[in-house]
């Protein structure tokens, strides 16, 4: 006698292993990233350009310089734009054109593993630590702000805190990750006005 057994249903993959569950997340990463690494390849063009007019005793005038509290020039040749030996630029640079990458992966229904989701966890918890030292350095120690850096920052709050609601699984993280978010943002530009408030834009 012939034994058939019955195949029980194959388990459903888990949300990480589910092609295309991430697909919203991996727009917003490319497009967010996108911006990101534009603003760090601008701030990274500007950081040569001053450089070469400094080498051959020249002033040069950066476009986002656009007053007294508002200059690119004066934050990106401070000692806080090197932390590591380098410009910080080339480490968004880097680390954005990866955002973009795995965000161009996720939004095709590409399922990553999770070694990936957690050095993106990584990366995305570094990136938001380095930006609000970085803000504290801009804000209350150079006392200038740059307008790139700030879409960069703008980019990296609401980047960290997607990623982690999908790493984490925490359920307020993922329902309420918009208004965090903006509140985030509000909180930070809420700093600025009552740190600068309509000196900010005094003239040269």
């Amino acid at each position: 006698m012939t034994a058939v057994a019955s195949a029980a249903p194959a388990p459903a993959p888990a949300d990480d292993e589910t092609p295309g569950s991430d697909r919203g997340l991996g727009i917003f990463l490319a497009i967010s990233g996108a911006i990101a690494l534009w603003s760090s390849l601008t701030l990274t063009y500007d950081k040569i350009a001053l450089l070469q007019a400094e080498t051959e005793g020249k002033t040069k005038e950066l476009s986002c310089s656009l007053s007294a509290f508002v200059d690119c020039s004066e934050v990106v040749s401070s000692n806080q734009s090197e932390v590591f030996g380098f410009p910080n630029t080339f480490i968004g640079a880097v680390a954005f054109a990866v955002v973009v990458t795995l965000g161009v992966l996720l939004a095709s229904g590409v399922a990553l593993p999770r070694w990936i989701w957690g050095g993106l966890q990584v990366g995305v918890l570094f990136g938001i630590g380095f930006v609000t030292w970085l803000q504290y350095q801009a804000i209350w120690e150079i006392g200038v702000l740059c307008p790139w850096c700030m879409v960069v920052w703008a980019m990296m709050i609401p980047m960290f805190v997607a990623v982690t609601a999908r790493v984490t699984g925490n359920r307020f993280l993922k329902n309420w990750t918009v208004l965090i978010s903006a509140l985030w943002i509000i909180a930070v530009v809420a700093v600025i006005w009552f740190e600068f408030g309509e000196t900010l834009w005094a003239p040269r």
